[in-house]
Protein backbone atom coordinates (compact mmCIF):
# COMPACT_ATOMS: atom_id res chain seq x y z
CA UNK A 1 0.00 0.00 0.00
CA UNK A 2 1.60 3.27 -0.94
CA UNK A 3 2.89 5.32 1.96
CA UNK A 4 4.18 2.97 4.10
CA UNK A 5 7.53 2.84 4.97
CA UNK A 6 8.91 -0.66 4.45
CA UNK A 7 11.11 -0.52 8.05
CA UNK A 8 13.75 -2.80 6.86
CA UNK A 9 14.46 0.08 4.37
CA UNK A 10 14.47 2.19 8.02
CA UNK A 11 16.89 0.10 9.83
CA UNK A 12 19.06 0.09 6.84
CA UNK A 13 19.01 3.99 7.07
CA UNK A 14 19.73 3.43 10.80
CA UNK A 15 22.98 1.20 10.04
CA UNK A 16 24.34 3.84 7.46
CA UNK A 17 23.57 6.80 9.20
CA UNK A 18 23.91 5.91 13.02
CA UNK A 19 26.44 8.42 14.09
CA UNK A 20 24.22 11.21 12.33
CA UNK A 21 20.71 10.53 13.69
CA UNK A 22 19.71 6.92 15.18
CA UNK A 23 17.01 5.66 14.99
CA UNK A 24 17.09 2.74 17.08
CA UNK A 25 18.38 3.33 20.63
CA UNK A 26 21.69 1.70 21.46
CA UNK A 27 20.42 -0.31 24.84
CA UNK A 28 20.06 -3.47 23.54
CA UNK A 29 16.78 -3.94 25.28
CA UNK A 30 15.32 -0.70 24.01
CA UNK A 31 16.56 -1.83 20.89
CA UNK A 32 14.55 -5.10 20.71
CA UNK A 33 11.45 -3.46 22.03
CA UNK A 34 11.19 -1.01 19.56
CA UNK A 35 12.14 -4.00 16.72
CA UNK A 36 9.19 -5.75 18.37
CA UNK A 37 6.78 -2.60 17.97
CA UNK A 38 7.56 -1.83 14.83
CA UNK A 39 6.99 -5.97 13.99
CA UNK A 40 3.17 -5.06 15.82
CA UNK A 41 2.99 -2.16 13.15
CA UNK A 42 3.74 -4.29 10.18
CA UNK A 43 1.63 -7.33 11.07
CA UNK A 44 -1.23 -5.77 13.22
CA UNK A 45 -1.70 -2.33 12.48
CA UNK A 46 -1.73 -2.61 8.49
CA UNK A 47 -3.95 -5.69 8.79
CA UNK A 48 -6.85 -3.67 11.34
CA UNK A 49 -5.95 -0.55 8.45
CA UNK A 50 -7.29 -2.65 5.48
CA UNK A 51 -9.98 -4.11 7.18
CA UNK A 52 -11.44 -0.53 8.04
CA UNK A 53 -11.47 0.75 4.59
CA UNK A 54 -12.20 -2.76 2.82
CA UNK A 55 -15.20 -4.16 4.74
CA UNK A 56 -18.63 -3.23 5.13
CA UNK A 57 -21.54 -4.63 7.56
CA UNK A 58 -21.31 -6.73 10.84
CA UNK A 59 -17.02 -7.03 9.42
CA UNK A 60 -16.87 -3.61 9.57
CA UNK A 61 -18.00 -3.23 12.83
CA UNK A 62 -15.96 -5.65 13.88
CA UNK A 63 -12.67 -4.18 12.50
CA UNK A 64 -13.44 -0.56 14.08
CA UNK A 65 -13.49 -2.49 17.56
CA UNK A 66 -10.22 -4.22 16.39
CA UNK A 67 -8.78 -0.84 15.34
CA UNK A 68 -9.39 1.47 17.85
CA UNK A 69 -7.96 -2.38 20.69
CA UNK A 70 -4.93 -1.92 18.56
CA UNK A 71 -4.14 1.72 18.65
CA UNK A 72 -5.07 1.39 22.57
CA UNK A 73 -1.86 -1.30 22.92
CA UNK A 74 -0.02 1.48 20.82
CA UNK A 75 -1.26 4.29 23.50
CA UNK A 76 -0.20 2.34 25.99
CA UNK A 77 3.17 1.68 24.78
CA UNK A 78 3.18 5.47 24.43
CA UNK A 79 2.59 6.65 27.17
CA UNK A 80 2.97 10.08 28.51
CA UNK A 81 6.18 10.36 26.18
CA UNK A 82 6.10 12.87 23.32
CA UNK A 83 7.49 9.95 21.01
CA UNK A 84 7.73 6.45 21.58
CA UNK A 85 11.23 6.29 21.99
CA UNK A 86 10.88 9.09 24.43
CA UNK A 87 12.03 12.44 24.07
CA UNK A 88 13.22 11.65 20.30
CA UNK A 89 11.64 10.86 16.98
CA UNK A 90 12.88 7.59 16.57
CA UNK A 91 12.57 3.92 14.98
CA UNK A 92 9.04 3.13 16.02
CA UNK A 93 7.16 6.68 15.51
CA UNK A 94 9.03 6.28 11.96
CA UNK A 95 7.29 2.67 11.31
CA UNK A 96 3.56 4.17 12.62
CA UNK A 97 3.18 7.62 11.52
CA UNK A 98 2.92 6.77 7.71
CA UNK A 99 -1.00 5.07 8.77
CA UNK A 100 -1.87 9.00 10.28
CA UNK A 101 -2.52 9.52 6.06
CA UNK A 102 -5.09 6.56 6.19
CA UNK A 103 -7.11 7.75 9.38
CA UNK A 104 -9.34 10.44 7.37
CA UNK A 105 -10.15 7.31 4.92
CA UNK A 106 -10.33 4.86 8.08
CA UNK A 107 -12.88 7.75 9.60
CA UNK A 108 -14.82 8.09 6.35
CA UNK A 109 -15.42 4.03 5.85
CA UNK A 110 -15.80 3.48 9.28
CA UNK A 111 -17.72 6.30 10.29
CA UNK A 112 -15.60 6.73 13.30
CA UNK A 113 -13.72 9.57 15.03
CA UNK A 114 -10.41 8.39 15.98
CA UNK A 115 -9.60 11.51 17.53
CA UNK A 116 -11.85 10.51 20.40
CA UNK A 117 -11.43 6.91 20.80
CA UNK A 118 -7.74 7.05 20.71
CA UNK A 119 -6.51 10.46 21.41
CA UNK A 120 -3.12 10.33 22.49
CA UNK A 121 -1.86 8.47 18.74
CA UNK A 122 -3.96 11.83 17.51
CA UNK A 123 -2.07 14.22 19.70
CA UNK A 124 1.35 11.68 19.13
CA UNK A 125 0.80 12.27 15.32
CA UNK A 126 0.10 15.81 15.27
CA UNK A 127 3.04 16.30 17.17
CA UNK A 128 5.20 14.02 14.56
CA UNK A 129 3.32 16.24 11.62
CA UNK A 130 5.51 19.55 13.16
CA UNK A 131 8.95 17.86 11.93
CA UNK A 132 9.36 19.02 8.26
CA UNK A 133 10.66 15.36 7.79
CA UNK A 134 7.59 13.86 8.17
CA UNK A 135 5.02 16.87 7.02
CA UNK A 136 6.83 16.88 3.88
CA UNK A 137 6.69 13.30 3.51
CA UNK A 138 3.59 11.74 4.13
CA UNK A 139 0.83 11.75 1.45
CA UNK A 140 -2.18 13.97 1.59
CA UNK A 141 -5.23 12.79 3.49
CA UNK A 142 -7.63 13.70 0.74
CA UNK A 143 -5.27 11.99 -2.23
CA UNK A 144 -5.39 8.27 0.37
CA UNK A 145 -8.77 8.55 0.36
CA UNK A 146 -9.55 8.73 -3.11
CA UNK A 147 -6.37 5.86 -3.05
CA UNK A 148 -8.46 3.55 -0.84
CA UNK A 149 -11.97 4.21 -2.82
CA UNK A 150 -10.45 3.60 -6.00
CA UNK A 151 -8.93 0.29 -4.01
CA UNK A 152 -12.66 -0.68 -2.88
CA UNK A 153 -14.17 -0.16 -6.23
CA UNK A 154 -11.36 -2.39 -7.96
CA UNK A 155 -12.50 -5.31 -5.20
CA UNK A 156 -16.41 -5.14 -5.40
CA UNK A 157 -16.78 -3.49 -1.75
CA UNK A 158 -18.87 -0.20 -2.82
Amino acid sequence: IPGFLSIIIVQYIDEVWRDKNPCLPSDPFRKAQARFWADFVDKKVVTVGRKTWATKGEELEAAKMEFIETYKILEGELGDKPYFGGENFGYLDVALIPFYSWFYAYEIFGNFNIETQCPKIVAWAKRCMKRASVSKSLADFHKVHEYALKLRKKHGID
